[in-house]
């Protein structure tokens, strides 16, 4: 099926202000929506296969018409195995933070896309490196609140830089949203990027 002739239509499938603030730099014209989906890990399910199962989840969840573009995204951070999601409170924060510094944690992102009965998915994962930090660093940055309701608890784009000695991969995808990945996930169900920005 064809794309037609006018303005594509976009729907984000995720309430994430990091992410609408990505595809705004991109200068895309969307809407976005915050579908709710049980985020819980099944029984033995490895990280990978969690954010990919939740990103389609979500992609899968909004109600939309024939050619809308639905997008969607879950990322998580990795660190001994344990998956670390959104810190519950101040406390938790702080653990986080004390289990990352001075060491590599794996950020992943499961992206979704659903388009015109198409379903493609596809996990991008970064190696991110904390620099060490003292009890004292730890519990000022988490004070900020900058890290509550994001992965691992902390803001690669905000504050968080000045924890982050190094990353391994792309950058985009610590922010919540792998750009690169996006595009070739676009041209897999169908939207070339020439014929994709020629609609937006």
């Amino acid at each position: 099926m064809g794309i037609g002739n006018g303005p594509l239509s976009i729907l984000l499938a995720s309430g994430s202000p990091r992410r609408r603030a990505l595809l705004a730099d991109l200068d895309w014209r969307f809407e976005w929506t915050a579908p709710r989906v049980d985020e819980s890990p099944l029984p033995g399910e490895a990280p990978e296969a969690l954010c990919e199962r939740l990103a389609r989840l979500k992609a899968e969840a909004p109600e939309v018409g024939e050619g809308v573009l639905v997008l969607a995204a879950d990322t998580i951070v990795v660190v001994d195995g344990r998956v670390l999601g959104k810190p519950a409170d101040l406390g938790e924060s702080r653990n986080m933070l004390a289990r990352l510094q001075g060491r590599r944690h794996e950020v992943l992102t499961g992206v979704a896309l659903r388009w015109s009965g198409r379903m493609a998915s596809a996990v991008e994962r970064t190696e991110v490196c904390f620099r060490p930090l003292t009890p004292g660093e730890v519990a000022a940055y988490a004070a900020t609140g900058e890290g509550m309701d994001k992965a691992g608890s902390y803001a690669i784009q905000g504050r968080g830089a000045l924890l982050v000695s190094g990353i391994d991969g792309d950058y985009f995808n610590v922010v919540g949203l792998p750009l690169c990945r996006l595009g070739m996930l676009l041209e897999s169900v169908g939207l070339s990027l020439e014929r994709l920005w020629s609609r937006l």
